[in-house]
């Protein structure tokens, strides 16, 4: 099947494991980048870079026309208020929807949206609102055109720059712990989810949500995660329980100083909300079922990837 793929996001994490794994595949690729990320495309990839962003409708037109199938990874993690996340990623999602379709019949290409497990619970915060909302968009604009929407789980591996300072705090000796012991979630390696993706270009149903983790069934504990980077350290790590109520309050007053200084808070209430929840495991089934995708790499491996530690 392999054609040409439209690509979003292809500098940033996810996006940039992507290009290399579609142009391994036969896949050409067509990604969308902002002039001040041109720098940064990934090296060693032959693509083809269309300079513009989610709010340039003419360079969305550009990247969409005549291609096989879009996918769209960029997205906004961080932001100050609701309207912050969702001009990217309900706003954005539109326009690019809209570009896609505008190659209308038989000849619209599949359009692939990566969204998060958070959009499960819309109402924890204004990042899982808007990737609900961005859903919601796809399902509502998409007309006759093939469309599957991925929610992954928590997401790491190598140039992972979010969940990085806590392994690293781990492997150094010191676990920091926030939320219930009995909360759990899942975990997916970038590779395998970047896998996944490649599944349902080649693969996948039409109209489908897919929740997508490493296959471990009821996901994992922090006693679990801290016990696997215990083995790969050779020794004890000490747990530091975060209090809630002092986690929310560095929160607030994150989120207030962002907005008198015009910065996007990695720290906010809704943060906190979506890391104490009790519930982030995902469901690989339906994607395995759909296409014979199987998650490959385990916590226990991903991290010596990720940290580059001996086997």
């Amino acid at each position: 099947m392999p054609g040409t793929v439209a690509l979003t996001g292809a500098t940033g994490f996810i996006g940039a494991t992507l290009v290399r794994q579609l142009a391994a595949a036969g896949w050409r690729v067509r990604a969308l980048v902002r002039p001040a990320s041109l720098g940064r495309c990934p090296a060693g990839v032959e693509a083809e870079w269309i300079a513009g962003d989610l709010a340039d409708t003419d360079s969305l037109h550009r990247l969409t026309r005549g291609v096989t199938a879009v996918v769209h990874c960029a997205g906004a993690v961080r932001g100050a208020s609701r309207a912050d996340f969702d001009r990217i990623n309900v706003d954005g999602t539109a326009r690019l929807v809209r570009a896609a379709t505008a190659t209308a019949g038989p000849d619209a290409p599949r359009f692939l949206l990566v969204s998060s497990l958070a959009a499960r619970v819309p109402e924890l915060s204004f990042y899982a609102a808007s990737k609900r909302g961005g859903e919601a968009q796809l399902a509502a604009l998409a007309g006759t055109m093939d469309w599957g929407i991925v929610r992954p789980a928590a997401v790491y591996g190598p140039g992972d720059r979010e969940m990085l300072p806590l392994f690293q705090s781990m492997v150094r000796g010191l676990a920091p712990v926030i939320g219930a012991a009995t909360n759990r979630v899942s975990l997916v390696h970038v590779e395998d989810l970047a896998a996944a993706l490649l599944a349902w270009l080649e693969r996948g149903r039409a109209s489908a949500v897919y929740e997508v983790g490493d296959g471990r069934p009821n996901g994992y504990s922090w006693r679990e995660i801290i016990a696997i980077a215990e083995q790969l350290r050779g020794g004890r790590i000490v747990r530091l329980p975060l209090p809630v109520p002092l986690v929310r309050l560095i929160a607030r007053l994150n989120l207030t100083l962002a907005r008198l200084t015009g910065r996007a808070p990695m720290l906010s209430p809704g943060k906190v909300r979506e890391l104490t929840h009790p519930d982030w495991v995902a469901d690989n089934t339906s994607l395995h079922t759909d296409t014979g995708w199987t998650a490959r790499i385990g916590l226990a491996e991903g991290l010596r990837r990720t940290l580059n530690l001996a086997a």
